[in-house]
């Protein structure tokens, strides 16, 4: 049983396949298709696909080239972020009608916090299938749900009964329920770490619980302390109806490769400028200035230079971005260039200073 210090009652709301179904709601003739939002069976990079796309391998990030290899039938439309936007917000004043405390994590997916609740409903169970019911009927699309006692159980509980269903996992229910895991699907572990606990014999939740925390400390510094507890069903991080932005962004794909550092510039000039105007937008500035390049087979490349002042303006994110550009030649043709401002000036903003729409940055794709 878990300590009483810990438990609260949190649900993870997780769209299904959310860029996807709203294209199908708005269009009924791709109902039943399989359909990835972006890309091209030429050109570009896939931003989501639907579930009839996901059972031939399509998923997102992937090229739109690879992903009509895997999938000859499947059909391309652009991107339009404004009408995904526009029902996130309606399915989001769904959730402030339960609480306030409402954690997005994107356009798709929340967290919230129920265990007082304005509803005075003691369920976190029934208010789940209350929202989900509640998006439906508004939005015409499902959500899935996970219900747990803390964050990180509830994530990984609303993938269970994925589409359209939800898993509660109870207090009694956690410790049992995480020995069974995969170490890959806790928080914090990505590739090295697991091969890393492989190597170790940790293979399981169980094995990683019969670790003891000097050994995790051993082998993992600092995260050996959160391994210790997460396995434990003890995850303190809260809902916060408030997230501040660590960094902006924005970034295109081009239709034809590039290799000309001149014209380069001309697309990040473009690109600095969309950037300029999201910072102005938002009261923001940065100090650092970072340069993503994607090369013609597909790998990345940042380059970043901090600078002494807080920065807004095209023209000086222009001139970090210039000198980026030309530290060291280009290793092959471009695909996509991307700029991003990060230690930003928010340290000290307040809740009521932030916009309340969810600040996303989306791949912006040219066909």
């Amino acid at each position: 049983m878990l300590e009483d210090q810990y438990i609260r009652k949190i649900i993870h709301v997780d769209m299904d396949a959310f860029y996807a179904s709203v294209e199908q709601l708005d269009n009924p003739e791709l109902v039943g298709k399989p359909l990835a939002v972006g890309g091209s069976e030429k050109r570009g990079v896939v931003a989501a696909a639907s579930y009839e796309a996901r059972k031939y391998g399509v998923r997102s990030a992937m090229s739109g080239m690879a992903a009509k290899r895997n999938c000859p039938e499947l059909i391309f439309v652009p991107p339009r972020f404004d009408r995904y936007r526009q029902v996130s917000q309606e399915i989001r004043e769904i959730f402030l009608e339960y609480t306030d405390m409402v954690e997005p994590l994107s356009l798709d997916e929340a967290y919230l916090d129920v265990t007082e609740n304005k509803k005075g409903n003691p369920s976190a169970t029934k208010i789940a299938e209350e929202i989900r019911q509640r998006i439906k009927e508004r939005t015409g699309l499902n959500a899935s749900a996970g219900i747990s006692v803390n964050k990180f159980v509830a994530k990984i509980a609303s993938d269970i009964n994925k589409p359209n269903g939800q898993k509660t996992i109870s207090p009694e229910e956690v410790v049992p329920f995480l020995e069974t895991l995969d170490v890959k699907k806790f928080f914090g572990v990505g590739k090295v770490t697991r091969q890393k606990m492989y190597r170790l014999g940790i293979y399981t939740g169980k094995d990683l619980k019969e670790r003891p925390l000097e050994m995790l400390v051993k082998h993992f510094g600092k995260s050996g302390n959160h391994y210790y507890n997460v396995v434990r069903g003890i995850h303190k991080s809260e809902v916060k109806s408030f997230r501040k932005q660590k960094s902006l962004a924005a970034e295109h794909t081009f239709s034809e490769n590039i290799s000309s550092e001149i014209f380069m510039m001309e697309r990040l000039e473009e690109i600095a400028k969309e950037v300029e105007g999201r910072l102005i937008r938002r009261k923001l500035a940065g100090k650092t200035v970072t340069l993503k390049i994607r090369y013609s087979d597909f790998t990345i490349q940042t380059r970043s230079k901090t600078v002494s002042e807080f920065i807004d303006s095209k023209q000086m994110i222009l001139y970090v971005v210039k000198e980026l550009l030309y530290q060291e030649k280009m290793k092959d043709s471009v695909r996509l260039l991307g700029i991003s401002i990060s230690n930003l000036n928010n340290e000290n903003l307040q809740k009521e200073d932030v916009p309340k729409e969810i600040i996303e940055v989306q791949l912006k794709l040219e066909f």
